[in-house]
Parts: C-alpha cells; structure tokens; sequence
C-alpha cells in the first residue's frame, strides 16, 4: 500500500472536498429556457402556453437562472407596477444582449417584461415566483391545521393573502422539479472522501 504523511492526506482531503463542494453546488441549481426552443419572443397566438403558464410549470429557488434568448428586443427586470402597466421607463435591470442570463439571488417574485413597444401588452411578460430551498428550512413545520373552505369567488387584483402566493396563481402545482439537496450532495462528497482516504492508508 502507498504511504501518504498526515500533511500530504490532509491536502488531499482539502482538495477533494473543495473539488466536491463545487460540484455539487453547481449540481444543485438548474438553468430554465424561458420559452423553450421559441426562446423569448412577442406572442404571435399559436403558442400552446403563455410564459406565466410555463413559470407555474415549474420551481425556481435561490441560485437557479433563467436562460433569454432573443433577437432584436430585450429582456427588463421591473417592479410589479411596472409589470402590471407594462412600463419600460423604470427598470431595475435592462439587458439587450440577445443571451441573458438571470440569476436569482434571493427568494419573493421577480417581473420580466419585453422592452420593445408593444410586445408586453402582447404577453410578452413572465413573473416568476423564487422559493425557499428546502435545504434552507431548518426548525420543523408545525402540523397543518385542517383547510378552511375556498371563498365563492376568488379575488384576482394581484394582491397577496398573506401566504405568499398571489391568488392570481392558485395552489403551487404537485409535480414540481425534484432536486437532490445540497447537504445530501455534501453527505455524499463526505462519504466517498472518507472512502478514498481509508484506500490511500
């Protein structure tokens, strides 16, 4: 068997576990294609969903980005006033490269809107509700208390009940993107470190 030094072991377990962190942080956020193989265009009315539609599709958290690919328009980041009114006057972020990428960086709702005249109001607009990572829960949920009854009608004014969820959007859907948590990824890393380091011995 190789003989390794207790400091020359310890670089090799630095290493390895920097290396596997890496790995496993960039294995633990997803890139989503805003739009799919049409990319981030005007709606024409032949689309089979509206980007609102792909959004509630899916779950975003923390870390994940959003892909724009687009020709001769633009992707802005807005407030939701600005969203609602589809004004471009005013926006937190503007980009024109033609290939964006968004990342988030925290959790709550983020407003996209097409920068050219006329294309948000034609749908060209995607709000996008960020989650908490699960990884990021750490004291445990209380019990559910039993649902109370829907109320008749339905409030669709964009405002928030409270919960988090605009009442515009519904219950978040049941087949959501499964995703292994950064502290499995990190267990896992840990384990095989272990393993190679008892070989190496």
């Amino acid at each position: 068997m190789a003989s390794f030094s207790l400091p020359k072991l310890c670089k090799i377990a630095l290493f390895s576990l920097v290396l596997i962190s890496m790995i496993a942080l960039a294995a633990a956020s997803f890139q989503f294609k805003v739009g799919g193989e049409r990319g981030w265009t005007k709606p024409t009315g032949n689309e089979s969903e509206t980007y609102n539609e792909w959004a509630t599709r899916n779950r975003f958290h923390v870390g994940d980005s959003l892909y724009f690919k687009y020709n001769n328009d633009s992707v802005l980041v807005v407030n939701h006033i600005s969203y609602t009114n589809c004004s471009v006057s005013n926006p937190i972020f503007k980009f024109k490269d033609g290939d964006t990428v968004f990342q988030f960086d925290r959790y709550g709702f983020f407003y996209f809107i097409s920068g050219e005249r006329g294309h948000c109001k034609a749908g060209q607009k995607l709000i996008v509700r960020v989650m908490v990572h699960p990884a990021a829960i750490i004291s445990p949920q209380p019990a559910p208390a039993p649902a109370p009854a829907p109320s008749p009608s339905p409030k669709d004014d964009g405002t928030d009940d409270g919960d988090g969820w605009d009442s515009f959007w519904g219950p978040p859907p049941q087949n959501s993107t499964i995703r292994l948590t950064v502290a499995s990824y990190f267990m896992t890393a840990l384990g095989g470190m272990l393993v190679i380091m008892y070989l190496l011995m």
